[in-house]
């Protein structure tokens, strides 16, 4: 047990370190998108909130890549089935539960959806503090 929170703790930083990586620059970014011309209100707002929400996505893309890299390393999916599958599904918490992971390794799937929840929390967060910062900037 205890490797495998040792395993699921270093993904989950490794992942908390890509996240607030992304989250810097997405903020920086839309502060300076929103301060440069407040004509355009609502385009601006707009153009804003697609390429946060895009940029997030795809972070949350290659965090979920970063987890089924971990599985295919420790062989985690009994018979190399869907690695990615199986980090997507964890990763947001869906559970379908057509793949489970062999024995051993079975904390990674929670540690997995702990991770995904926390990272989804902390985007939704981002997503409207932009909102709000960028609202504040176009309206003045």
């Amino acid at each position: 047990m205890l490797w495998q929170l040792l395993v699921g703790g270093a993904v989950s930083l490794v992942n908390i370190a890509i996240h607030a990586l992304i989250m810097t620059a997405v903020v920086r970014v839309a502060l300076a998108a929103s301060s440069r011309n407040a004509s355009g209100h609502s385009l601006m707002l707009m153009g804003v909130m697609i390429a946060t929400v895009s940029v997030l996505m795809d972070a949350h893309a290659c965090e979920v890549a970063v987890w089924a890299l971990a599985y295919r390393i420790f062989d985690v999916v009994p018979d190399n089935l869907g690695f990615m599958y199986f980090a997507f599904v964890n990763y947001s918490s869906l559970g379908y539960g057509d793949i489970t992971p062999v024995k051993q390794w079975q904390l990674l799937g929670p540690i997995t959806a702990m991770n995904g929840i926390l990272l989804f929390g902390w985007s939704t967060a981002v997503m409207f503090e932009v909102l709000r910062k960028t609202m504040a900037r176009t309206a003045s």
